[in-house]
């Protein structure tokens, strides 16, 4: 049966929504890789399956990285999936909840769908919490070894798991080059997104950023959310950041909790229908 698909993007990381009422049957590992491959698929840095009934929030949401695994939270897809349900009727300009795997957040859609503000949860940089394997600390200014260089990083979750590597200079090669043997070391056992950070002043970073199961990526939300929330518990920054990214820039603010605020915009690009065909 063929299956109706939205496509956004979010600072160009871009989702296919696939509305779970519109399916037959459990996405497999192999039909989210071809629908998210550029070349024999739509092409998209992931899938968002909802809504989604659920009892702690007002919608439920999966998302699927496109090497078939999933992921726990995306702020990228968060926005997006916010703005699919504003230009769907389902929601208005007033605040509402999303369930993931990763925990709830609240959204507001604003700016006639264009931008959307998420209230990401709380950051942690608890290793158990995360995980990092040792004992039980906060994961701070530690050091690893790559390719014979030592780095300084941090680890942190919003939901998701994330390695902040701190750099006096950030470059797309090296994201794409260190990244996945980051992504892969086996002191974070569920695997983890990688930023390389820049701190530019008391209120600016720079990240470039590799994303677990999906690979070097533009933008990420929970990416900006981890990094800011690193570089504010260092004392680096203050608790309000813009975070420049190669796709664009997001606004994070860091209460004294440590939850994060994030806003940032929306693009609809397309909808359509995905061919069965694709799949033979």
């Amino acid at each position: 049966m063929a299956t109706r698909f939205y496509k956004y993007h979010a600072l160009g990381n871009d989702y296919l929504i696939l509305n779970f009422s519109d399916r037959v049957g459990e996405l497999d590992a192999f039909q989210i890789q071809r629908i998210c491959h550029r070349n024999y698929g739509v092409g998209s840095d992931g899938i968002l399956l909802g809504p989604l009934e659920t009892k702690e929030g007002d919608f439920g949401l999966r998302i699927f990285n496109p090497d078939g695994s999933e992921a726990e939270k995306s702020g990228n897809g968060l926005r997006i999936f916010s703005r699919y349900l504003w230009d769907q009727g389902l929601v208005k300009d007033k605040p509402f909840t999303i369930m993931t795997s990763g925990g709830r957040v609240e959204s507001t859609v604003q700016d006639r769908g264009r931008s959307v503000t998420v209230q990401m949860g709380q950051v942690s940089f608890d290793s158990t919490r995360i995980p990092v394997k040792g004992k039980a600390r906060e994961v701070l200014n530690e050091t690893m070894v790559v390719e014979g260089g030592e780095l300084r990083f941090c680890a942190a979750t919003v939901g998701n798991p994330h390695c902040v590597v701190l750099r006096e200079q950030v470059s797309e090669q090296e994201a794409r080059r260190v990244g996945p043997l980051i992504e892969n070391d086996p002191r974070f056992p569920n695997r983890t997104n990688v930023q390389f950070l820049k701190v530019l002043d008391p209120s600016h970073i720079q990240i470039e950023i590799w994303e677990r199961g999906a690979g070097y990526t533009l933008a990420s939300g929970s990416s900006s959310s981890a990094a800011a929330a690193v570089a504010h518990r260092l004392g680096l920054c203050g608790d309000r950041i813009t975070v420049h990214m190669p796709g664009g820039e997001l606004d994070i603010r860091i209460s004294e909790d440590f939850s994060v605020q994030m806003t940032g915009p929306v693009t609809k690009i397309a909808e359509g229908t995905l061919s069965p065909e694709m799949f033979d």
